[in-house]
């Protein structure tokens, strides 16, 4: 199959913060010093072990989480059936990201908003196997080759997710199966993301930034289980740009289906 090459796709935002815990200086007796200090200790190692935390692993910039991975840890956080995520700033890696009602923050900063919404959308026809294995097309002129959904870069850890043309359909696909240690909706919220990008008409207009993501998970799929993403365009408003993806099983079962609007940044 020949490999063809793409223009740039997704931009990301630079970086700002991080979370700050427990910079109040102890003013108490010396006594007391030590149980205070211990119970602020614990405390501290309490809301970590309750924070988010976007590994290094699931990046998509190198300095920055991929969005449909960070935005399914988000969303898992919140509850629901149907969650839209939608993000304020690129979310940052390695860094404790506490819900806060319906916001994620990092200290002051709001990373994303997150709320149970109604889908309002259809799915595509799901495209066979086969068909989607003859799509496949790594972007070899991606700025993020790392990325840990779509990279053509990525080592064995990423989901190399290649969604490219369907022949006679104007819809994108790419196969996927799940290996042991990506089994779980976030995951399936991973695999609805990047191939939205494409579906956009990205190549044709250089880059589009993820905004908001949106997604119901009917089932997530087995370790090993043979899946097909398919993503289509949903319209555009100006410089707004909206897709729809699926996951299916490798029999056409709908396993999830997602919204999504991409952003095309100002010259």
């Amino acid at each position: 199959m020949t490999i063809a090459h793409r223009n740039s796709t997704k931009l990301t935002q630079p970086i700002h913060g991080e979370l700050a815990l427990f910079a109040t200086t102890l003013t108490t007796p010396a006594t007391a010093r030590t149980a205070i200090s211990h119970s602020r200790w614990v405390f501290a190692g309490m809301l970590k072990s309750m924070a988010i935390v976007i590994d290094r692993r699931f990046r998509g910039p190198n300095d920055s989480g991929n969005g449909g991975y960070s935005a399914g840890r988000f969303a898992l956080e919140h509850g629901g059936d149907v969650v839209e995520v939608t993000l304020r700033l690129p979310p940052p890696l390695d860094t404790p990201l506490v819900l806060d009602g319906e916001r994620i923050v990092d200290g002051d900063a709001v990373v994303a908003e997150v709320r149970e919404v109604d889908l309002g959308i259809s799915a595509p026809d799901p495209v066979a196997i086969g068909d989607a294995i003859a799509a496949a097309t790594p972007d070899l002129d991606s700025p993020f080759p790392q990325c840990f959904v779509c990279g053509h870069a990525r080592g064995d850890d990423g989901l190399h997710i290649h969604a490219g043309s369907v022949a006679d359909r104007t819809v994108f696909a790419a196969p996927w199966t799940p290996s042991d240690d990506t089994v779980g909706a976030e995951f399936v919220w991973a695999a609805l993301d990047c191939p939205g990008a494409y579906a956009t008409g990205v190549l044709g207009r250089g880059v589009v930034v993820l905004g908001r993501l949106a997604a119901r998970i009917d089932r997530v799929p087995d370790a090993g289980e043979e899946c097909v993403v398919v993503a289509r365009s949903n319209g555009s408003d100006g410089r707004k740009h909206a897709a729809v993806t699926a996951l299916f099983a490798a029999s056409g079962e709908l396993l999830a289906l997602a919204r999504a609007v991409w952003i095309e940044p100002r010259a």
